[in-house]
């Protein structure tokens, strides 16, 4: 087997449940947040509108909460393929939470945004989120309050960077999807676009997600367990992952 060559390109994409073996909790599985609390509450700019301090109290809990999580061995192998791999990564993440990076990831791409940043909705600034924002928090940049919010992504807006995420999508040889449910667009989208490229497609899951008769193969079990065993093969040059030469 040879080792993977300096121009070969891989994208991956992380969901919810590469982050789930850290205790950190999913959103859609059976006993997710979403079967606690409405998104329409939480995670809409109207429910932000009609009810902020409800708002602030559920990521201000959130943020408590990540604070005892730990990066697991999947994290930590995604850094070390960004460290080791001689081609491109680009790691595109749909969590907010920081796991990536205290893994040791360098270049991650949070298109819904990091719950340890905040927003300004008078004046756009952003800035590290304090423990606990509130409608009293002053934005640093314009001073007003009331106006502050966790920078994250809520339904009904565009996410960050995605005119360069479908850019290094479609330059890429191979596509994986990490621990999505395949159900959350446009990152949904992704498997459509890369098939449409040429791209391979892999799908590393816990069980298989609402996309899963899309990709080109599907493997099923934890990340934990999946993402390791991956890395491990892409950098001892195992072939067939990428398009066809």
């Amino acid at each position: 087997m040879t080792r993977p060559s300096g121009d070969s390109a891989i994208f991956i994409l992380t969901g919810a449940g590469i982050s789930a073996e850290s205790g950190v909790e999913t959103f859609r599985d059976k006993g997710g947040i979403w079967s606690k609390v409405r998104l329409e509450d939480v995670a809409t700019p109207e429910g932000f509108a009609r009810d902020p301090d409800k708002v602030h109290a559920f990521y201000n809990a959130r943020r408590a909460g990540l604070s005892s999580a730990l990066p697991n061995p999947a994290h930590r192998a995604l850094a070390r393929l960004e460290r080791d791999f001689p081609g491109r990564l680009t790691l595109v993440t749909q969590n907010i939470d920081d796991l990536h990076e205290r893994a040791g990831s360098n270049d991650v791409v949070h298109m819904h945004g990091e719950l340890s940043r905040s927003l300004c909705g008078h004046c756009g600034a952003k800035a590290d989120a304090s423990a606990a924002l509130s409608t009293a928090t002053a934005c640093h940049a314009c001073g007003r309050e009331g106006g502050m919010r966790p920078d994250v992504v809520w339904f009904g807006e565009m996410p960050y960077r995605m005119d360069e995420i479908y850019e290094r999508l479609v330059e890429a040889d191979l596509f994986v999807s990490i621990g999505t449910s395949g159900a959350v667009y446009p990152a949904a989208g992704f498997v459509a676009e890369a098939r449409s490229a040429g791209i391979r497609t892999l799908e590393l899951n816990l069980e298989p997600s609402e996309g899963t008769f899309l990709f080109d193969e599907a493997r099923h079990g934890p990340a934990t367990a999946l993402v390791p065993a991956f890395v491990e093969a892409v950098l001892a040059g195992v072939p067939a992952a990428g398009r066809p030469r």
